[in-house]
């Protein structure tokens, strides 16, 4: 008698687990009963790829989204499912985000990805010029009617089984945001996360804490504030003026994956978890520079950072690593431990 091979029913086990979404990982169940205002890694083009939300799983982050996935490509193309989305059964709770400008493409990829993911995020704050063209991301701030029909028709389908939230900016008028937002939570969406900020605004222009605050206290749902959270002062400072439900990083997390666990630089021990995860995943060689060239900005000497920079390929990125540094690997005693850089002087000895 011929027996299925032994990996081949752990990759059905594994297909079949990934599908297995309990209630209590929806974003909206971890908002209503944690005990402190949640922690969130935001979606990033290129980088919050599957090895960064391990990794910032590990150092206290609540919630962890995927980047903006373009439903119209997403529903059309299998190649475009493949590369844009991978995931396993560790990758909980996650959040897909979905840019997309029309009902029947959202519903099509929510039909799609739903099993896989604990929350759909609709992008209604993305300034970025090409999307605001194709009628994506904050082009859809002017357009509460067309957002709030999106939002109807994956809860009419799905009800309480697929948790939805928008991410959206404020306008020069706070009180159309305070419409924006009545519309859609009328709709059924269950959480609503604000960037404060115009979909004009220069990032280089501090965040609008106060409009945060004030569509806080109008909002029925969960509010989440989103941007400047770049270190743990600020954490606590958007927390202390706006009164919300959590706090989203972006910028502040890719320079700091360990910032939600209390460190205001990078901790060596996160680089050396990196390391591992990436060469585990496989990531593309650029995309693991520029991390790093992230993460060390403030514990790198400036000629490390050029060094790390001049880097080439994996091979040369590595050979530079332990040359100058200690850096361990999983397995070896006390790998990802460490907080400061651990340095090697010439004789190759190990200091900080």
């Amino acid at each position: 008698m011929n027996k299925e091979p032994d990996d081949m029913n752990n990759v059905v086990e594994s297909i079949r687990m990934l599908s297995i979404r309990p209630k209590s990982k929806q974003p909206i169940e971890i908002i209503r009963n944690s005990t402190k205002p949640v922690t969130i890694a935001g979606p990033m083009v290129r980088y919050s790829k599957l090895p960064f939300r391990e990794l910032v799983r590990f150092y206290n982050v609540d919630l962890v989204y995927t980047p903006m996935i373009l439903a119209r490509e997403f529903v059309r193309n299998k190649v475009a499912r493949y590369s844009d989305f991978t995931t396993n059964i560790r990758d909980t709770p996650t959040i897909v985000q979905i840019g997309c400008n029309n009902s029947v493409d959202l519903l099509r990829m929510v039909d799609m990805i739903h099993s896989y993911v604990d929350g759909i995020s609709l992008n209604c704050g993305c300034p970025i010029k090409e999307q605001v063209r194709e009628g994506i991301g904050a082009a859809l701030m002017t357009e509460p009617e067309k957002v709030s029909q999106m939002v109807r028709v994956v809860k009419e389908k799905y009800g309480d089984s697929v948790c939805i939230e928008t991410k959206i900016r404020i306008h020069n008028d706070i009180q159309e945001t305070i419409r924006f937002v009545k519309q859609v939570q009328d709709a059924g969406v269950d959480y609503i996360t604000v960037h404060g900020r115009t979909k004009t605004t220069r990032s280089s222009k501090p965040v609008d804490l106060e409009s945060i605050r004030i569509i806080k206290e109008v909002a029925r749902v969960p509010v989440i504030a989103n941007g400047d959270c770049v270190d743990v002062k600020s954490f606590e400072h958007i927390l202390d003026v706006t009164k919300c439900d959590g706090v989203m990083s972006v910028r502040g997390l890719l320079e700091n994956p360990s910032l939600f666990s209390g460190y205001n630089k990078t901790t060596w021990g996160c680089v050396e978890r990196f390391f591992s995860l990436s060469m585990h995943y496989g990531l593309p060689f650029r995309i693991i520079q520029h991390h790093l060239s992230c993460m060390t900005s403030q514990i790198f000497t400036k000629k490390e950072h050029l060094q790390l920079n001049q880097c080439n390929n994996m091979i040369e990125l590595l050979d530079f690593f332990d040359r100058d540094f200690e850096l361990k690997r999983m397995g070896e005693n006390g790998f990802g431990e460490d907080v400061e850089v651990r340095r090697r002087n010439p004789e190759g000895i190990v200091g900080t």
